[in-house]
């Protein structure tokens, strides 16, 4: 089972999200919480994955998030926004957030999305793909993105350009003709040349780098399924 805690300060959305994930027989919502309770609470219950809201009026989300990395084996963390919170996104990107999801989800997308971040990988929902990228951008330098790839080998421009494309490591292996864990290697060497990103920065990265070619086409949403840790 994947085990899930909601942090909302609305009672009706977390009651909500809980309905939504209680429909798929892979996942149990085990807490839901407000801001105030969420460190406590996310310890107490071990989750695989937390759904945070980005703010809230007793605590705001990044600073939950923030802890929550913290943790000896943190969860895989995906932020719950609005179209008017793009401000927050950059900010939680660079702390190290793998998801980020509108709070109207389809049912059956957030479904997919919890799976996804709990395989490994990385969701970002369509609606705020492109808020995130241009937060993050607009806070790094113009060369950054170049400076970062020109150090990669052509092997790893090619694994950037897949995980800029929202690919899991299994369907990066098959597309390279590579074992998975020869990809994992290569990922885990992306990322730490990249300054130790995640998966989500890299894909950014790669986007900004003119990797992601309708060849590779940019990340969807929410994309990544059935990834690996890295």
């Amino acid at each position: 089972m994947i085990r899930v805690a909601v942090v909302d300060d609305e009672q009706l959305v977390r009651s909500g999200l809980r309905m939504i994930l209680g429909t798929a027989p892979d996942i149990e919502v085990v807490a839901d919480c407000g801001g105030g309770e969420a460190v406590d609470t996310v310890r107490a219950s071990a989750p695989d994955v937390v759904l945070l809201d980005i703010r809230m009026p007793d605590v705001d989300g990044l600073t939950v998030l923030r802890a929550l990395r913290a943790f000896p084996r943190p969860p895989a963390v995906a932020m719950l926004t609005t179209f008017d919170a793009n401000e927050y996104l950059a900010a939680a990107l660079r702390t190290g957030a793998t998801g980020f999801l509108l709070k109207d989800t389809a049912p059956e997308q957030l479904v997919q999305a919890v799976r996804t971040l709990a395989a490994g990988s990385s969701v970002l929902d369509p609606g705020v793909t492109r808020a995130v990228i241009g937060g993050y951008l607009a806070a790094e330098a113009e060369t950054t993105a170049a400076t970062a790839v020109a150090g990669l080998t052509p092997r790893e421009r090619e694994v950037l350009a897949h995980l800029g494309a929202g690919l899991a490591n299994p369907q990066i292996a098959a597309r390279m003709g590579l074992a998975p864990s020869t990809v994992k290697d290569h990922v885990r060497a992306v990322l730490g040349k990249l300054g130790g990103l995640n998966r989500v920065q890299a894909a950014i990265v790669a986007d900004r780098a003119g990797l992601v070619t309708p060849d590779v086409p940019a990340p969807g949403g929410p994309a990544g399924a059935g990834g690996d840790e890295l």
